[in-house]
C-alpha cells in the first residue's frame, strides 16, 4: 500500500466538484495545470477566475518533501512555530552531505561519523513532529519521492529546486524556500502568484540516440535560464505519451534550469504501468476512476494556442541528441554540431571523466540504457577512455540494477560507483586533481553545470547530455565524438561502430530492496526530545530577525555590485559549505564569496568603505553590523537563478543587509527573500543599474506609505557629492509588507500561535 493513502483518495474524492466549480468560474475548458491549481486552493482562498502572472493566490498543498542540507534551516524554523505535529505528510531525505570520493560503502560510512550531529538532529526532529525519514544511503530525495509519495493531480511543494521532478507522475510540484515548508507544516496556507502557462506539444516518437533528457535540452536551448520563469510547463501530445514515467520526471526535473515555477504531463498509461512496478497498485486504481480530470480538458490540446500563453513544438521523430554548456544549462548544441562548436570555441576536446545518475537520471530505463553501450566495451574489443561514475538515485534502483547484473558491466569498464545521493551534481565531489584547476572537459546526466558546481575547479568544462550520451562520450573519450556517424578503433585497429542504446522502461522481474532506508517517526513524539549543543558548529537555534523600525532606511552602504550570472551558488556555496547548512553564523562566511564584483571583475574582493581596503564580501560586511550600519546588494539579471536554498537569502539578513536591488529575480529567490523580511526590489529602469558607484551611499525612501504596485524612491550618495535618484519596483502583496515589517514571515506565524 502506497503512503498516505486516505489523503489521496480525499483528494480524488473532491478532484471532480472542485474541477466542475473551477470550470465554471473560468469559463473555458481547463488545461491540466489550471485542474490542480483550482483544486488546491486553500478554505479561505475564495476561487476567482485568477490573473496569470498577477494574482496572488493561496493553496493547500498535499505534502512536503525536505533534503538534508535545506531541511536542517526549515525544521530549526518549524521548531519556533509551536506546533506539536506537522499539518501536512513531510519528510526528510539525507542525500546532500555525502561527499564522493573513493566508493559507495567508504563514502557513506565516513558521511554518516562527519555528520553524525546532523543526521541524528534530522532524524529526532522528524520522530518528533510525525515526519518520514529516509537516512543516509536510502537515495535522492526526487528519486523517492517519485518512487514512493509523488501521485497523478497532486501538490506538494519541496525545500529543494528540483522537487519539480515529480512532474513526471503528473504533479503540480514546486521547490520553495525552508520558511514556505514552514508555512505549510504549521498548517498555514502557502502563497503563489498564479502561474502563466507554457504548452509543449509533443509529435512523433523517440528513437535510436534520442532519449527524454533531449527534450529537455532543446527546450532550455529555446527558452533560456529564465524563460521560464512565472510559468508551469505542460507537456502533451502523442510524443508524450509515447514515452516512460521516468522519462517524464527528466524532463520536469531540469525544468528548473530554465526557471519555469513546475513542469507537468497528464496521466496516461506510462505512470500507471509506474506506480504499479513500485507497489502502488491502489493509487493507480483510484487515478484510473478519475483520469479524465487527470489531464486537461480535451479542447484545450486540440487548439492550444487559445488556452497557454506560449506553445513549443517538438517533432521527437527529428530531435537530435544534445549537449548542453559549458558553464550554463542552456546552452544547447545538437550532437552533430558539437565538433564543430567545440573547435571553434577552444573547449577541451578530451573528455576526463563522464558522470551518470543524480535526481535527474538515475531510473531503471536510464541505466539499462547506459549498460547496452557498456557491454559493447568488451563485446566490440574497445576500451573505455574516461574515468566514468555512477550516482543510482535510489536503494531501491541500486539493489536492482546488481541484482540484474548492471553494476558488474559497470565494473568491467572500470566504473566506479558512488552513494546513493547527489554527489558530485551538487559540489560534493572530492575529485582528484581539482585543486590544480587544470582546464579539462567532463561531461554528465545532471542538471546543472555553472563554473565550480562539480568540482569546485573554475576551469572544468561541464556539459550535460544523456546517461547514454554520456557513456559514449566516456568511452570514446572525446568531446567531438558523434556515436550516430562516427566509429572507434578498437584494441586490435579496427573500426567499430556503437550500436544504438536499448534498455527496458521497467525490470522484467519487478523492483527489489532489502533495506529501502525509511525510519517510520514515532505515533506520539511528545516525549522526544530534540538538542542542539550550543557549542556546536553545525547547528544553531534561531534567533527571530528584529522588526522594521517603522522608518525609511538611510545611510545603506553598498556592499557588492554583482556583474552578470549570479546564481544562489555564488550567494551560498554549496559543497564544503554544506556542512554549515544548520549554523547561520558560520555558514554566512560563504556569503556572496562567488560574485563578480562589478568594479574590479575579481570575487570575494569588495571595497570596505570603513577603511578603502578590499576585503571578502563577509569580512566586510560583519564590520558593517558590527557599527550598526546598514547595506544593499545590487545585482543584475535573473539574480538568484538555480537551487532553492533559502541560506541566499537569510546570510544576508543575519550579517545586516537591508536590501537586495537587481534588474530581474529569479522566482524562489525573491520569495526567499520576502519570507526573511528583506526588501527585494528590482530597477525600474534597467539603466539605472549603471549608475550605481563603488562608494555608493543610499537611502530608501517611501517605506512608511509601502504599498502594492507602489514604487520606492532610492537616493544614491555618490563619493564625490553628488546624488542620483531612482525608482525600484517590487511585487509586494498586503501580506507580503506585513512580512517585511514584522522582521520576517516567521515572525508572523510565531505570535499567531502564541497569541
Amino acid at each position: 500500500m502506497a503512503f498516505d493513502i486516505d489523503m489521496i483518495k480525499k483528494v480524488y474524492e473532491q478532484l471532480p466538484s472542485k474541477i466542475e466549480a473551477a470550470r465554471k468560474i473560468v469559463g473555458r475548458p481547463l488545461t491540466l495545470s489550471e485542474k490542480i491549481l483550482y483544486s488546491h486552493l486553500h478554505a479561505e482562498q475564495t476561487p476567482q477566475n485568477f490573473e496569470r502572472g498577477k494574482s496572488y493566490v493561496d493553496f493547500a498543498p498535499d505534502r512536503v518533501a525536505m533534503q538534508d542540507a535545506t531541511a536542517q534551516m526549515a525544521l530549526l524554523q518549524f521548531m519556533q512555530a509551536g506546533r506539536a505535529k506537522a499539518a501536512v505528510p513531510s519528510s526528510v531525505h539525507c542525500d546532500h552531505l555525502i561527499q564522493a570520493k573513493e566508493g559507495a560503502a567508504k563514502d557513506l560510512n565516513r558521511a554518516k561519523h562527519e555528520s553524525e550531529e546532523v543526521f541524528n538532529f534530522l532524524s529526532s526532529v522528524s520522530n518528533k513532529y510525525g515526519i518520514g525519514f529516509w537516512k543516509p544511503g536510502a537515495g535522492i530525495i526526487h528519486q523517492i519521492v517519485l518512487e514512493n509519495y509523488a501521485f497523478p493531480g497532486g501538490m506538494m511543494i519541496g525545500t529543494d529546486s528540483h522537487t519539480v521532478n515529480a512532474g513526471g507522475l503528473g504533479m503540480v510540484a514546486i521547490g520553495v524556500g525552508g520558511a514556505d515548508a514552514c508555512d505549510v507544516m504549521a498548517g498555514l496556507a502557502w502563497e503563489l502568484k498564479f502561474p502563466k502557462l507554457i504548452g509543449v506539444k509533443l509529435t512523433g516518437k523517440l528513437n535510436g540516440w534520442t532519449a527524454p533528457k533531449d527534450v529537455i535540452l532543446k527546450v532550455a536551448g529555446i527558452l533560456t535560464v529564465k524563460g521560464g520563469t512565472g510559468a508551469i510547463v505542460e507537456y502533451f501530445g502523442e510524443g508524450a505519451t509515447s514515452m516512460s514515467c521516468t522519462g517524464k520526471g527528466t524532463i520536469c526535473n531540469m525544468g528548473a534550469e530554465i526557471g519555469a515555477t513546475t513542469s507537468t504531463f497528464g496521466y496516461d498509461a506510462s505512470m500507471e504501468r509506474y506506480l504499479k512496478a513500485t507497489g502502488r497498485a491502489d493509487v493507480a486504481e483510484l487515478a484510473n476512476k478519475v483520469k479524465e480530470h487527470l489531464t486537461a480538458d480535451a479542447e484545450v490540446y486540440a487548439n492550444p494556442e487559445k488556452y497557454f500563453d506560449q506553445i513549443i513544438e517538438i517533432n521527437l521523430s527529428e530531435l537530435e541528441p544534445h549537449v548542453n554548456g559549458p558553464f550554463t544549462p542552456d546552452l544547447a548544441t545538437p550532437i552533430s554540431k558539437l565538433k564543430e562548436e567545440a573547435t571553434k570555441n577552444g573547449w577541451p576536446m578530451k573528455v576526463e571523466v563522464g558522470l551518470i545518475g543524480s535526481c535527474t537520471n538515475s531510473s531503471y530505463e536510464d541505466i539499462s540504457r547506459a549498460v547496452s553501450l557498456a557491454k559493447q566495451v568488451s563485446e566490440k574489443g574497445l576500451k573505455a577512455k574516461a574515468e566514468f561514475c555512477i550516482n543510482p538515485g535510489s536503494e531501491q534502483i541500486r539493489y536492482t540494477i546488481q541484482r540484474d547484473g548492471f553494476l558488474d558491466v559497470f565494473d568491467k569498464v572500470g566504473a566506479k560507483v558512488f552513494t546513493n545521493a547527489c554527489g558530485p551534481c551538487i559540489g560534493m565531489w572530492d575529485r582528484m586533481g581539482a585543486e590544480k584547476q587544470e582546464k579539462n572537459t567532463i561531461v554528465h546526466s545532471f542538471n546543472r553545470n555553472f563554473a565550480k558546481r562539480a568540482d569546485g575547479n573554475p576551469n572544468t568544462y561541464a556539459f550535460v547530455a544523456s546517461p547514454e550520451l554520456v557513456t559514449a562520450l566516456a568511452i570514446a573519450g572525446d568531446l567531438g565524438f558523434n556515436p550516430i556517424t562516427d566509429t572507434l578503433t578498437n584494441e586490435k585497429g579496427e573500426q567499430v561502430k556503437l550500436d544504438p542504446p536499448t534498455g527496458d522502461e521497467l525490470p522484467t522481474k519487478g523492483f527489489a530492496v532489502e533495506d529501502a532506508g525509511y525510519q517510520a517517526p514515532a505515533a506520539d513524539g511528545s516525549h522526544v526530545k530534540v538538542e542542539v549543543s550550543p557549542t556546536s558548529d553545525r547547528l544553531q537555534l534561531l534567533d527571530p530577525f528584529a522588526a522594521w523600525e517603522g522608518v525609511d532606511l538611510k545611510g545603506l552602504k553598498l556592499l557588492i555590485k554583482a556583474k552578470g550570472k549570479c546564481t544562489t551558488d555564488h550567494i551560498s556555496m554549496a559543497g564544503p559549505w554544506l556542512k554549515y547548512r544548520g549554523h547561520l553564523d558560520n555558514i554566512s562566511n560563504n556569503l556572496l564569496i562567488g560574485a563578480t564584483n562589478f568594479f574590479n571583475e575579481k570575487t570575494d574582493s569588495v571595497k570596505n568603505q570603513l577603511t578603502g581596503a578590499y576585503e571578502n564580501v563577509p569580512k566586510v560586511q560583519r564590520q558593517y553590523k558590527a557599527k550598526n550600519i546598514g547595506s544593499i546588494v545590487v545585482g543584475d539579471e535573473n539574480y538568484g537563478e538555480g537551487s532553492s536554498r533559502e541560506h541566499a537569502a537569510m546570510e544576508p539578513r543575519h550579517l545586516g543587509v537591508r536590501a537586495v536591488l537587481v534588474r530581474s529575480f529569479a522566482r524562489i529567490h525573491e520569495t526567499n527573500l520576502k519570507k526573511q523580511g528583506m526588501l527585494a526590489l528590482t530597477f525600474a529602469d534597467k539603466a539605472d543599474y549603471d549608475k550605481i558607484q563603488e562608494d555608493d551611499t543610499i537611502d530608501i525612501i517611501g517605506l512608511k506609505e509601502f504599498a502594492p504596485n507602489q514604487p520606492l524612491t532610492l537616493v544614491l550618495h555618490h563619493a564625490n557629492g553628488s546624488t542620483d535618484e531612482i525608482k525600484a519596483n517590487h511585487t509586494y502583496n498586503e501580506q507580503q509588507i506585513e512580512w517585511f515589517k514584522a522582521g520576517g514571515a516567521l515572525n508572523i506565524i510565531r505570535a499567531a500561535v502564541k497569541g
